[in-house]
């Protein structure tokens, strides 16, 4: 019988925006450099929502409401605690928050202008996150190692 069971690594992103602006984290650790969107990881036991509200106070001051669950990003972890195991990020965006505007330890909080998001440095998947993340057509964002190399794949 096949096992069904796998290490997983759970965490969330949440995407604020507004008509013409995205809220982005310079994010300063050296594991994942550049201008991102806050999140992080889910708790044990604690509720998907429940983590990406958490998060996001934590990172940028604010209190998001009604975040909208859309879309999943998933990767092979291929070392440490869950090697061999899965890294799977809900993905959230908003427009609706209250609060001050603070930055963290993570990294400092921006608001971009959609039209200057290429100004700035930009961690590499940050089109194909936005894509499915603002697409109702798309559901997933995928990292795919075949042979050594990685691929995005979009559903």
């Amino acid at each position: 019988m096949m096992n069904r069971t796998e290490n997983i690594e759970l965490a969330v992103l949440c995407l604020i925006y507004d008509e013409t602006k995205y809220l982005l984290q310079d994010r300063m650790r050296d594991d994942w450099k550049g201008y991102v969107l806050p999140g992080g990881h889910i708790e044990q036991g604690e509720s998907i929502v429940d983590a990406v509200v958490r998060e996001i106070k934590e990172e940028t001051g604010l209190t998001i409401l009604n975040p909208t669950l859309c879309g999943v990003k998933q990767f092979p972890i291929m070392d440490g605690d869950y090697k061999n195991g899965r890294y799977l990020v809900f993905l959230f965006k908003t427009s609706e928050y209250e609060g001050e505007l603070t930055s963290s330890e993570e990294g400092f909080m921006h608001w971009v202008e959609r039209e200057d998001l290429y100004k700035v440095n930009l961690v590499e998947d940050f089109d194909d996150l936005i894509d499915v993340m603002m697409n109702e057509k798309l559901n997933e964002f995928q990292y795919v190692v075949k042979d050594g190399e990685w691929t995005v794949v979009k559903k």
